[in-house]
């Protein structure tokens, strides 16, 4: 399932509990246009939209320099990190990890 952060104060309450992959993006990004059809194809995660654009704040404190970025975090805890273009496989490898 796939949610676009829509008020900066939500994303902590939505990463707090189990594992959410937090996809850092931009609408202008080409990169991150070629991995929106790789993320609609998961089934097995949460994946949360944060376009870097509307919440520069968010995206500064977790040092997001690179788009797109996916952090992986299990329990509100940063667990791993993919930057660029990622196939599915890369993307249930680097999930395995947490879950």
């Amino acid at each position: 399932m796939i949610k676009h952060l829509e008020k900066e104060e939500d994303f902590y309450e939505i990463i707090k509990e189990g594992p959410i992959i937090v996809d850092f993006y931009a609408d202008w990004c080409g990169p991150c246009k070629m991995l929106l059809p790789v993320l609609d194809e998961i089934d097995f995660a949460t994946i949360l939209k944060v376009n870097v654009d509307n919440f520069p704040d968010i995206a500064k404190r977790f040092g997001i320099m690179s788009i797109p970025t996916l952090l992986f975090f299990k329990n509100g805890l940063e667990q791993n990190r993919e930057i660029g273009y990622r196939g599915l496989d890369e993307i249930k490898e680097a999930y395995k990890l947490i879950s």
